[in-house]
């Protein structure tokens, strides 16, 4: 398969003020569509396909080095733009919000895991939701890492890498984790991929 950058559902200016439209494109534009060309490149030459991006990750990662990177990137990318919304965040509703009560104790329980997961991780990574054995679960991954190749079902995910809000936060990564769970958060992305898993 190809790997493609997405269309978004939404402008780049649409996140502003929580993500400003020149982090949004500089992001989507130009990091994001590097993965999209570079993987494209080594796909070509890797003799591996699959039917969907989840199983080409899942090939990518038996490859490793930059074939794993570039599509996981992708992959990566790809379901943080879904994670946000425009006027999104704060608390969940739906079935999402009873399995994070169940599973975490309360909402706040789950959002003080989550931005420390997020600041705890050091360099560059990801802060995710996932569905792992039946139980929600935050992890955070290194680089390009992705729950999926541990078999977690991921439902959102937040980048931390210095170019997800370096222009917009600068260092202050707590104050950017702190925005995105309550300006841009998307439980409906959460409950669609809950109800699919």
């Amino acid at each position: 398969m190809k790997l493609e950058l997405p269309e978004l559902p939404y402008a780049a200016n649409a996140l502003e003020p929580h993500m400003s439209a020149e982090t949004f494109s500089f992001h989507h534009g130009k990091h994001h569509n590097t993965y999209v060309v570079k993987g494209n490149e080594l796909l070509a030459d890797a003799g591996i396909d699959a039917d969907n991006l989840e199983d080409l990750v899942k090939e990518a990662a038996k490859v490793g080095g930059p074939l794993f990177n570039n599509v996981a990137q992708v992959y990566n990318h790809n379901l943080f733009w879904v994670s946000m919304k425009p006027n999104g965040g704060g608390a969940p509703t739906g079935a999402i919000a009873d399995k994070i009560n169940d599973d975490f104790g309360s909402y706040d329980k789950f959002r003080d895991e989550f931005v420390n997961n997020g600041i705890g991780q050091f360099g560059s990574g990801w802060v995710w939701l996932v569905l792992d054995g039946g139980t929600l679960k935050v992890v955070k991954t290194a680089n390009a890492e992705t729950p999926l190749t541990a078999g977690a079902t991921p439902l959102l995910v937040c980048d931390v890498w210095e170019h997800a809000y370096y222009l917009d936060y600068q260092n202050r990564r707590p104050d950017f984790l702190a925005s995105f769970l309550d300006n841009l958060v998307n439980w409906d992305q959460a409950n669609d991929a809950l109800a699919s898993a």
